[in-house]
């Protein structure tokens, strides 16, 4: 298990946001840094951390989209091949990042068409950066029970069901997953665990590491992850970590993934 840490950029800066507010009337932010993305991507350096990841939330072709993909090229910039990049990735630019510094780009929206996945476009994806550069962002949220697949900054609902199953299918176009639980996102209310076995059922015969973000608040809940996930799901953590406002030590938080 390991942390991997972020850097979530909207309208120019970097926050932490409640993630079922995106998009909606009222955006709830927890916190709002004064530092830009490339303060926080030398601070990840170092102490060594990689797989992090810079998300743009921001919806492209706006000028704000913009301002936050200038902290995130910033961010790349600041520490080459330590963090992947998300937020409005397409085969025409998906390239750029990568040359900008970037280890993976993160795609989801892009991939999905009338509500599936659209293995056209994941090929697409493909032929642009290769496999080992693709990251999947199969964040989701509940419904009827089952793990819906959500995209455009976590507001449309897919009719894909995130499985085990699922994940090994699409194993052959990525070389990780990232996976938001939004329900529990920003609320530093604890974490899903229904979800992290699913994850680790997957990571018994799975191949491509699995990074899981939502409802970290305390220690136990990091404890807990590394039980339920078999010490194979790494874990990212926003709001609750002392460097965005919260009462987690980075320091002690990595001991304990570690």
């Amino acid at each position: 298990m390991q942390f991997r840490p972020c850097i979530d950029i909207h309208d120019g800066k970097v926050k932490q946001i409640v993630g079922g507010s995106i998009g909606g009337e009222s955006l709830k932010e927890n916190f709002v840094a004064s530092s830009g993305g490339d303060y926080y991507a030398k601070m990840y350096q170092k102490y060594g951390l990689s797989g992090g990841h810079a998300i743009i939330l921001n919806k492209v072709g706006t000028p704000e989209y913009e301002a936050s993909k200038e902290q995130a090229r910033k961010a790349l910039n600041a520490y080459p091949g330590g963090l992947m990049v998300g937020g409005g990735v397409q085969p025409d630019n998906a390239e750029g990042f990568i040359a900008e510094g970037a280890s993976h780009v993160i795609v989801t929206s892009f991939v999905f068409h009338d509500g599936h996945v659209d293995y056209d476009r994941l090929n697409q994806m493909v032929e642009a950066v290769g496999k080992e550069h693709l990251c999947l962002d199969l964040s989701v949220r509940i419904k009827d029970n089952q793990y819906y697949i959500v995209t455009d900054r976590w507001t449309k609902f897919t009719e894909d069901i995130l499985t085990p199953q699922l994940l090994k299918q699409l194993e052959n176009y990525c070389s990780e997953y990232l996976i938001h639980a939004v329900d529990v996102e920003g609320k530093s209310s604890g974490i899903d665990e229904r979800l992290v076995k699913l994850l680790a059922d997957y990571r018994q015969e799975g191949m491509n590491e699995v990074t899981y973000a939502g409802g970290v608040h305390s220690y136990e809940d990091l404890k807990t992850l590394k039980e339920q996930g078999n010490n194979q799901i790494h874990v990212t953590i926003g709001s609750a970590l002392d460097l965005f406002g919260g009462s987690l030590e980075l320091t002690k938080v990595l001991e304990l993934c570690q």
